[in-house]
């Protein structure tokens, strides 16, 4: 399998405040990895340090072959990553099309508009609505994922996607997630939702004070159920 992100003894900081420490990850080509630990682990913080969104890093982070680690933001994402943010990003000043128009395409085979429409009809159905943050929550989510679609990407970082939204919201995500690995994308989830990501996950990292705690494949969820309720209380 190719290797799409390979993580090696990275470390980062915001300012003085030393939040990863050695993490080590490997995400190959078609997976769906999901990062999972308590609030304050890391896990955003390692999605922000590929992307480069942290005040400094240290060691390895290799995209599709390529170290990155000493990168600005521009560049990393014309790598082909697509980075969407727990706090969603909507432009409250722009319609719901004119928020998907507006990233800029950074690879080749971004998805095309009535694809991404195809994929969330609840978006083609307020695409002229006026202000995009007049949308639900769970709109506003499904906007900021189909606005990185657009762009080519086709490694995909995804923050706590399913924060405070209703089941049949997503429910709907989960759906959207298997197309998309059908598509042959690659995904890290942050997630908090345990049982959101257990179906869809082909492995797990599990995170604790800035360190990969635990990794292992979906075949063994089960009989991980007692550690995970000790690291996650689930």
């Amino acid at each position: 399998m190719a290797e799409v992100l390979r993580i090696a003894h990275l470390n980062a900081w915001y300012g003085e405040s030393h939040i990863l420490h050695g993490v080590d990850l490997v995400v190959n080509k078609g997976e769906v990895v999901t990062l999972l630990g308590r609030n304050g682990s890391g896990r955003t913080t390692t999605l922000k340090s590929v992307m480069g969104l942290v005040g400094r890093r240290a060691g390895s982070i290799l995209v599709k072959g390529k170290e990155t680690v000493s990168w600005p933001t521009h560049r990393i994402a014309h790598e082909g990553i697509g980075y969407c943010p727990e706090e969603r990003a909507i432009f409250a000043s722009l319609s719901v099309e004119e928020n998907l128009l507006l990233p800029p395409r950074t690879g080749e085979g971004g998805m095309g508009v009535d694809e991404i429409y195809d994929m969330f009809p609840n978006l083609r159905e307020r695409r002229k609505t006026a202000q995009g943050t007049k949308l639900s929550g769970g709109e506003q989510q499904m906007l900021a994922m189909a606005r990185i679609l657009r762009t080519g990407a086709d490694l995909l970082l995804l923050d706590e996607i399913t924060e405070g939204l209703a089941p049949v919201i997503v429910q709907a995500l989960g759906r959207v997630i298997v197309k998309l690995k059908e598509r042959g994308f690659t995904i890290v989830l942050v997630e908090q939702n345990f049982r959101f990501a257990a179906p869809l996950a082909d492995r797990f990292y599990v995170m604790e004070h800035g360190k990969i705690a635990e990794a292992f494949p979906a075949a063994e969820l089960q009989d991980k159920t007692r550690m995970l309720h000790e690291y996650l209380g689930v």
